[in-house]
């Protein structure tokens, strides 16, 4: 029955993160208080989903390495290309371009696995995608927002490079060694860490709103359309590598949705980290216009199941 509960709770996070928002506009100063504390909030979502990951999940990566490959390579040229490409063609001030650019340049978000799963793609393929550009994470996102976003500020690269291994490497690591040796002590409680990481995400995303309380008013359209432009890009882009490495429909339908969307608690809690509240923003609008456009495209692959 409890998990009856934690999983409609995850179900909601489309309604935690509109209420989270709506607290962290009225009542910033509340939300701001833990500030501080924010890479420890992301350190324990990467941990719990170190939890749910299993033994089996590594093994689908090396079963089918060259589609793994040729999806992890899409994720980390396509969507930062296109970020690269939508900064100048918008002429963005240089806090947003840097947030847009470090935003294209996160690994692929765990959220994409349920999605997968509720669209009818292959779950098993879309979890390999997600771990693997999460693990090349820390190298791959600090290099490419430096080649891509240099002019605009100086990149911290290795200093990012540190943050994103303190906070996602070890703690999933530690998750994942956790539930391996430890398997039947914490299944009980491996049941609550997706609901955990969804609390820590949602505050992560009224963190960025909370400190941009002053600036969300002046935000123009063309910022929201670049965020749309990205995700229905990226979704399109994914979709047709797929069909060009000709992989089966429930496979392009995952890479679809990994290329899509982002890691964007990661680029956020960086953006917070390394520099500024305004170069957080562009995350946390990626993050509403990826939930909104799932909530078009996963009911209609559903409807539409692969035979």
């Amino acid at each position: 029955m409890f998990k009856k509960y934690l999983d409609l709770y995850n179900k909601l996070f489309v309604l935690w993160v509109i209420l989270g928002g709506l607290a962290a506009y009225f009542f910033p100063d509340t939300i701001l208080i833990f500030k501080d504390y924010m890479d420890y909030f992301f350190a324990l979502t990467m941990f719990g989903i170190g939890m749910v990951l299993k033994g089996e999940d590594f093994v689908n990566i090396f079963k089918n390495l060259k589609q793994v490959l040729i999806g992890v390579v899409s994720q980390f040229t396509i969507m930062p290309g296109l970020a690269f490409i939508l900064v100048y063609l918008f002429s963005f001030s240089d806090a947003f371009s840097l947030g847009l650019i470090l935003t294209g340049s996160a690994p692929g978000a765990m959220a994409s696995n349920v999605l997968s799963y509720l669209a009818g793609a292959d779950v098993a393929y879309s979890v390999s995608l997600t771990t693997v550009s999460t693990l090349l994470a820390p190298v791959l996102t600090p290099a490419i927002t430096l080649l891509l976003a240099h002019q605009l500020f100086e990149i911290p690269a290795f200093e990012m490079f540190l943050s994103v291994f303190w906070m996602v490497i070890l703690p999933l690591l530690a998750g994942i060694a956790i539930n391996h040796y430890s398997k039947e002590k914490v299944k009980s409680v491996g049941e609550i860490f997706p609901a955990l990481s969804t609390t820590f995400i949602v505050f992560i995303c009224a963190m960025v709103i909370a400190g941009n309380h002053d600036y969300l008013p002046l935000l123009g359209i063309d910022i929201f359309a670049a965020a749309v432009l990205l995700n229905l890009s990226g979704l399109t882009l994914g979709y047709l590598v797929g069909k060009t490495a000709k992989f089966e429909i429930n496979k392009r339908r995952a890479l679809s949705i990994e290329i899509g969307m982002q890691n964007a608690g990661l680029g956020s809690v960086l953006a917070l980290k390394h520099f500024n509240e305004q170069a957080a923003l562009p995350a946390v609008i990626f993050v509403f216009i990826c939930i909104f456009s799932a909530s078009l495209l996963v009911p209609y692959w559903s409807r539409n199941p692969v035979r």
